[in-house]
């Protein structure tokens, strides 16, 4: 019996025509246009509305002399942005590996859990602010008071996420794991992470976040450089337009930051064999 056998593009990259191969490209140009678009709406509002109506400039700037004041001030901005980008870094990721560490020994020591998690909840529900005078009082005006605010603030997501990811193990898994005679290890590494990145990375997102708020309201208190340092200096000279050029800089690291995070997900993602 003979078989013929034809052979197709569409065969060969499984099935997909040239119209299945747009859409994602849609798809992804809609997700970058409509953002890019509101955006750029809004600022355009907000020059109209603030000519039109002569706001002072120490009120509220428009958005071209946020622009013109951050071109005049660029050197400075940037060196600024540094140290503040550095710590928010090093706190981010020391909080991420001390979060890991702790939502693991929580998970599996119901001893550990009893005593210890209730009072990570407590120290949660303090509100911070009140707390970073003593983190000075602590560990100096140093960048070791920053650091250690940082991590304090992050931390706490990325505890909840991991101890989430890896309840949600599914229990099948974990049977049919012992009937196998996995060791504790091999079902940790091969079952209970896989299912917990997702969590994991959930938390990382917002712990970045909650990583530049610490390091941003210690330098309010502490420190001689830093946008948060050069925040409270505009302020006292009543200067909105260098405020709001130093708020975009930190938008502009925080985005970059999380879009870091982003990637490190998709990496981890293809590593696990998650689709």
């Amino acid at each position: 019996m003979s078989m013929s056998m034809t052979y197709s593009p569409a065969a060969r990259t499984g099935s997909r025509t040239p119209s299945g191969l747009l859409r994602p490209l849609g798809r992804q140009a809609r997700q970058l246009l409509l953002p890019t678009g509101t955006t750029v709406a809004i600022l355009l509002a907000w020059e109209i509305v603030v000519r039109a109506y002569a706001v002072p400039v120490s009120l509220m700037p428009a958005p071209s002399v946020i622009f013109a004041r951050l071109m005049e001030s660029r050197g400075a901005i940037l060196a600024h942005t540094i140290p503040t980008a550095t710590e928010t870094v090093l706190s981010f990721l020391l909080a991420t590996v001390l979060g890991i560490v702790l939502a693991i020994a929580l998970t599996y020591s119901r001893t550990l859990k009893s005593a210890v998690y209730p009072g990570v909840v407590l120290f949660q529900l303090i509100p911070k602010v009140a707390l970073a005078p003593l983190f000075v009082v602590w560990f100096g005006i140093g960048s070791e008071s920053r650091l250690a605010f940082g991590v304090f603030i992050a931390f706490f997501p990325i505890v909840i996420a991991t101890m989430a990811g890896l309840r949600d193990t599914p229990p099948d898994m974990l049977r049919l794991c012992r009937v196998l005679t996995a060791t504790n290890w091999q079902m940790f590494m091969s079952v209970r992470m896989p299912y917990a990145v997702p969590h994991i990375f959930s938390g990382m997102k917002i712990s970045v976040t909650f990583a530049i708020i610490g390091v941003i309201v210690a330098e309010f208190i502490t420190a001689q450089r830093g946008l948060g340092y050069l925040i409270v200096f505009a302020s006292s000279q009543a200067d909105t337009p260098l405020i709001l050029a130093a708020i975009f800089a930190l938008c502009v690291v925080g985005l970059l930051l999380y879009g870091a995070v982003g990637l490190a997900e998709k990496i981890a993602a293809r590593f696990y064999g998650a689709s």
